[in-house]
């Protein structure tokens, strides 16, 4: 489930392919994202799931299966 949600919300913000994103899926090496696009995503995915993300844990979030992980540990 929430796979799902991040790699569908990565590839809005991107307009990508949902399939070519995976766990491994790096924002800024494989996306190209900059700091700006991920204040978005996790702005974004706060909104979806109704939670808060700190700057210390945002930083910490650099790939898709790392933010799955983070997301399924608050839940």
């Amino acid at each position: 489930m929430y796979f799902e949600k991040v790699r569908n919300a990565l590839a809005k913000q991107f307009e990508l392919d949902p399939e070519t994103i995976t766990a491994e899926t790096n924002l800024i090496d494989d996306l190209g994202a900059d700091s700006l696009d991920v204040v978005e995503l996790i702005m974004s995915l706060e909104d979806e799931f109704g939670i808060a993300i700190s700057d210390e844990d945002a930083a910490q979030l650099y790939t898709v299966g790392r933010i799955v992980d983070y997301l399924e540990k608050l839940q």
